[in-house]
């Protein structure tokens, strides 16, 4: 059984848009997908088999500044610095349209991973065609400080990589005995416990259980990273990290850099792609 596990990075994940294209392009469908943050909200495009969509997502939508930006974080009906009802609803339903039939025809499962508030831990919620306003992919994408709480079955949420960044071992443990995991980082990069963190650590304070999960994340990050590439040498999983990511931040608008770092993955994966197939074929 093939696991894909697509971490996040918001912009930086256009280098992962690449390499699904070129997945699609080769024939290559995971039985299972575990997308965190915009790895889920990517991610989708490639369950739907919608080569290029994720493409002009990021080359004509992500750059405009309906998308994203300062005034929507402060818009009291919003409370996020991306337009949500606009980037969740209006672009997939009217703008770029999902294909939600074919979605629903993957017969794999494709799960967005959350950060459960109260609790401080990992969920892993199961994404189907039902959703047309992607609250469970809301809930995956949502960055402390720059997103509000979403909440889902009474319980609020936000973004996954906060507990579970890079969720490899949720794949095996759920069955999948071939593994390809897409980093959004370059090999060598280890986080660090930034302002912006420590920040995020005092404003949720009243939430001790995510707090500690804030204060904890760079160590295992950094630990899960280590044992990614260690497998990686052992030959258990396959692993894509940028050699560069060509400057592009957090929250990108620039649209060259956006295309140059898709390209980059499309070029990294074509490269590769010999000896990924030999991969799943040798671990079947």
């Amino acid at each position: 059984m093939l696991g894909l596990t697509l971490e996040g990075g918001a912009s930086r994940t256009v280098y992962s848009c690449g390499i699904l294209d070129a997945l699609l392009e080769n024939g290559i469908m995971a039985d299972k997908i575990f997308g965190v943050s915009a790895g889920s909200a990517f991610g989708v495009s490639y369950a739907s088999k919608q080569r290029g969509r994720n493409y002009r997502l990021a080359t004509e939508f992500m750059p405009t500044p309906e998308y994203m930006g300062l005034k929507h974080l402060i818009d009291p009906k919003n409370r996020s610095y991306y337009n949500l009802d606009y980037d969740y609803d209006t672009i997939p339903n009217k703008l770029l349209p999902f294909d939600y039939e074919t979605f629903g025809q993957y017969k794999g499962e494709f799960y967005a991973v959350v950060t459960n508030v109260r609790t401080g831990r990992a969920e892993y919620l199961p994404v189907d065609e039902k959703d047309k306003t992607w609250q469970k992919l809301r809930a995956s994408c949502a960055l402390p400080m720059l997103f509000p709480e979403i909440e889902i079955n009474g319980e609020k949420y936000l973004d996954g990589g906060i507990a579970d960044p890079i969720p490899y071992r949720r794949a095996m443990e759920m069955g999948c005995d071939k593994n390809i995991v897409i980093l959004t980082r370059p090999r060598s990069y280890r986080k660090q416990t930034d302002s912006m963190t420590k920040l995020c650590i005092k404003r949720y304070a009243k939430h001790p259980e995510f707090a500690r999960a804030m204060a904890t994340r760079a160590a295992r990050y950094n630990k899960c990273v280590e044992d990614i590439m260690a497998l990686s040498r052992a030959g258990k999983l396959f692993v894509f990290t940028p050699k560069t990511t060509f400057g592009v931040e957090r929250i990108e608008g620039d649209r060259d850099k956006l295309k140059r770092l898709y390209e980059h993955g499309y070029k990294h994966a074509q490269w590769a792609m010999d000896r990924l197939k030999q991969f799943i074929i040798h671990n079947s």
